[in-house]
């Protein structure tokens, strides 16, 4: 029924649409029509919407880390994971939306599991009662004829807003007065949220609904970042408010854009800490709710558990039980989220006991330079052979005895000892087949995911892989019959890197060969001049190969960018060690 002027497209073809309609002279007019990928995942669990067919996974070891998944999605739901190799990247399952664009990232490690239903623990709902003791009445925060103020913080798409729905209820439950606004602003999903409640003996006494400066009692932080903010921090005050933060590390947009992007973990939390002048509780309740209710949604009904229990809601546990009742969804998860939220402000260590029961208690320790070695050479061997990894094991030494005459630490060392492992650990066709198969993989999979589900393998093999405008290789669907051709293609490791490689003529296999032999040059060439003048640029230097992630045209254009580094830094340690001045070095 559309106008004959009126053309329908897919929405992988946006950019070339902008592109005419740039062009076009006068008004035109581009509509967008989709459903919000966070408002089906809302309809779906409400059972509003079809279940999405398929789960999307990655395998850790294949993943580079190099973003390209983010950038093609712009997905918040890819998080970082660090692991001995590096960055990597995990879907936050719980809040993954299955739109499946992250899958359009130029990867192979991405697989999609048609019929999967994701294995969710229920250690919180299976521990029994008897366990714990029974949980002292808190002393509630009174009402002296004030508002009580308490600022949510969080992001969109995680219950913010429910959890100031569930307040105001309570608070009407009682008779109380009270009021609640809700700033979402352009937030959508994982954007910023805030919540102003503010609640007092009558409704007479409450003139404002938005929590002036300095006036909050209850910071509560559901998300650490939005907690740290300018705007949250100006509603505290010494000796007034009080913050219960979840330490979660929810990286913002920005990560899906910027791949190394850090959590600034240890600032947010001393100035969070600062401004209630020591008065903030910091617990990691995602992980916590997660581990005991299978569903991370559940941290901030956790968090609400946690400052009831301490005395920071002035409202009675029968007016909130009532107000989760009323609210329809999910009610024996939220209640049993709230409980254990209460259990961890009287006992942490017990909640901690029954939510990873097997969990050894691991203390992270800086890793040794041969620990680091060691597990690499290892790896190598399985990678290629004995002579492969020996060969890594010799240039490693050689760094680490020119360091030693220095007096200083292995820096240089570690540094090489990675670097140096990453391109000759390259993920080629042999290498991406053995880390499919090697058992790692199916582990994970049986840990994450039940029932009895199909697996789709997203690649773009070299050799018939078709092509896009562009010019790079287009993904495509296989099925499990890989597995068995995985199996095969990891057997013929040998072949790597000789006459009857078979991908050994492409571009990027004879680009990682380069590689590998150019920086063992740069490195050896730069040992003979190692001063303690030269050590930071070259460190530097042996870092450089971290960046140079990605498959393809993407690990390609990481290089170009990486080359330009390592010629600037090959010409400073020159310089320096000729001792003459730059223009006289050029």
């Amino acid at each position: 029924a559309l106008p004959p002027f009126v053309t329908l497209h897919e929405r992988t073809t946006m950019d070339d649409v902008q592109r005419e309609l740039r062009e076009f002279q006068g008004v035109s007019v581009l509509i967008y029509e989709q459903t919000c990928a966070a408002e089906k995942r809302r309809r779906r669990k409400k059972g509003e919407y079809p279940q999405a067919p398929a789960r999307v996974f990655i395998n850790e070891l294949v993943c580079e880390g190099c973003g390209d998944c983010g950038v093609k999605s712009n997905c918040v739901s890819l998080l970082p994971k660090e692991s001995e190799f590096g960055r990597k990247r995990v879907i936050d399952q719980s809040a993954c939306n299955q739109d499946y664009s992250c899958i359009e990232g130029f990867c192979p490690s991405f697989v999609t599991l048609e019929g999967a239903q994701l294995r969710k623990s229920k250690a919180g709902l299976s521990a029994p009662n008897d366990d714990f003791p029974a949980l002292p009445e808190p002393q509630s925060a009174t009402l002296d004829g004030r508002p009580y103020n308490i600022l949510i913080t969080g992001i969109g798409g995680t219950g913010v807003i429910t959890i100031g729905a569930l307040l105001g209820m309570a608070a009407h439950l009682e008779g109380k007065g009270v009021s609640v606004l809700d700033m979402t602003g352009m937030s959508q999903k994982n954007g910023s949220v805030t919540s102003h409640v503010r609640i007092a003996p009558t409704l007479m006494a409450i003139h404002a609904q938005r929590i002036a400066t300095g006036e909050a009692n209850l910071i509560l932080g559901c998300d650490m970042l939005t907690a740290g903010a300018q705007e949250t921090i100006a509603k505290t005050r010494p000796g007034v408010t009080v913050a219960i933060i979840n330490t979660h590390e929810q990286p913002p947009g920005t990560f899906a854009q910027q791949p190394d992007w850090q959590f600034p973990t240890e600032t947010v939390r001393a100035l969070i800490d600062e401004s209630v002048a020591g008065r903030a509780h910091f617990v990691d309740a995602t992980r916590l709710a997660t581990a005991l209710l299978g569903d991370a949604i559940a941290s901030n009904l956790f968090m609400l558990g946690f400052a009831f229990q301490q005395g920071l809601v002035p409202l009675s546990f029968a007016a909130l039980e009532r107000a989760i009742e009323l609210n329809g969804v999910a009610i024996d998860m939220n209640k049993s989220a709230f409980l254990w939220g209460r259990r961890a402000a009287v006992d942490l260590a017990r909640v901690e006991r029954t939510a990873t029961p097997a969990a050894p208690v691991v203390v992270q320790m800086p890793q040794s330079l041969d620990t680091l070695v060691r597990r690499r050479v290892e790896f190598l061997s399985d990678y290629q052979n004995a002579a492969y990894a020996t060969r890594y094991a010799t240039l490693v030494e050689k760094v680490r005895s020119a360091e030693a005459k220095l007096h200083k630490s292995d820096s240089l060392a570690k540094a090489v000892a990675k670097s140096l492992f990453k391109l000759m650990a390259y993920k080629d066709e042999y290498e991406v087949a053995r880390l499919y198969t090697d058992g790692q993989f199916q582990q994970q999979l049986k840990a994450t995911f039940a029932g009895d589900y199909k697996i789709k393998f997203h690649l773009a093999p070299p050799l018939i892989a078709k092509r896009d405008e562009k010019g790079h290789l287009r993904k495509a669907s296989y099925g499990a019959w890989m597995f068995p051709a995985f199996k095969i293609l990891a057997k013929l490791k040998f072949l790597r890197g000789g006459a009857l490689d078979l991908f050994g003529k492409t571009e990027e296999r004879r680009m990682e060969w380069q590689l590998i032999d150019d920086y063992q040059a740069s490195i050896e060439a730069l040992l003979p001049r190692l001063s303690d003048a030269n050590l930071k640029s070259a460190i530097e230097l042996a870092k450089l190969p971290e960046q140079i992630r990605g498959f393809g045209h993407v690990k390609l254009d990481n290089l170009q960018k990486v080359r330009v580094r390592w010629r600037e830094l090959e010409g400073e340690l020159n310089r320096v060690q000729s001792n003459l001045p730059r223009h006289e070095a050029a």
